[in-house]
């Protein structure tokens, strides 16, 4: 029943983000574009799996991003320079996946089209 419980948390939260997050919403659009044009440019399936996998994890990171965010706000409304770095950390983790996904699926299209 705990893992019943723990999925129906997940979704409902998955859920409302979805709802509520511009960003991640954009990155599901991402993700839905991926799954096909992935298996157009990956050389093989584990590349498949690397590029698909690499936009979960920043489906993840967002997630965590959002919820930091709305523990900030809820802790302290107003405007505070110490929180304000802090979402600032989110937004650098969010740009580290970004960039990490850019370069796997970089790396997979130059194997695919031997352009290096």
């Amino acid at each position: 029943m705990r893992i019943y419980f723990a999925m129906l948390n997940s979704c409902r939260g998955f859920s409302h983000a979805a709802r509520t997050e511009a960003a991640l919403r954009q990155e599901l659009a991402l993700l839905g574009v991926a799954l096909f044009a992935g298996g157009l440019l990956a050389p093989n399936v584990a590349w498949y799996v690397a590029m698909i996998g690499v936009l979960f994890v920043i489906l993840a990171i967002e997630l965590l991003n959002t919820a930091i965010e709305k523990l900030a706000d809820h802790i302290n409304p107003d405007w505070h320079p110490g929180i304000g770095l802090i979402k600032d950390f989110g937004s650098a983790a969010v740009f580290c996946g970004l960039a990490l996904a850019a370069l796997i699926w970089g790396a997979a299209v130059s194997v695919r089209f031997q352009i290096l």
